[in-house]
């Protein structure tokens, strides 16, 4: 039986811990305190799709502050950033292809029915759960966007 995210994540914390790697220790109880918050909202504990969703939000929220830090010039805390995202990144599935991806939006468009951008919330309803972790929303919108507009110049 696979290990799920939430025991990985408390193992691995322990091992941070015992090692004394305070980076990693860190970042990952930030990771666990956003699950145990979303637990407690939620008042149920949370599957491996939903951590995952999490986890993408950590990840985004630290590239956010990536950005900020190098704007202000705050390199120090770039570093802190960037190390917590290699932490976090370890933890997320495989990033899908760009072919992988332009064959998950073709099968959701198909699926769908989908025949114009009008349909673009049903294709992404449909794709969400099969990319949680594994694609950038803005890159998988900006497909579905792109296909949709072609296939309703076409029609």
């Amino acid at each position: 039986m696979p290990v799920s995210l939430r025991n990985r994540l408390d193992e691995e914390l322990k091992a941070a811990m015992r090692s004394s790697d305070a980076m990693r220790r860190d970042s990952l109880r930030m990771v666990l305190a956003a699950v145990q918050k979303a637990e407690k909202e939620g008042k149920h504990t949370l599957a491996d799709d939903e951590m995952l969703g999490i986890l993408t939000r950590e990840l985004k929220v630290r590239r956010e502050s990536v950005d900020t830090f190098r704007a202000g010039g705050r390199e120090d805390l770039v570093a802190k950033e960037e190390a917590a995202i290699a932490v976090v990144s370890e933890f997320m599935p495989q990033p899908l292809s760009d072919a992988e991806l332009r064959t998950l939006v073709d099968q959701a468009i198909a699926e769908t029915g989908a025949a114009s951008p009008r349909d673009m919330g049903k294709v992404m309803g449909w794709l969400s759960p099969k990319i949680r972790g594994r694609a950038d929303g803005k890159v998988v919108s900006q497909l579905v966007t792109q296909l949709l507009a072609a296939r309703a110049a076409g029609s």
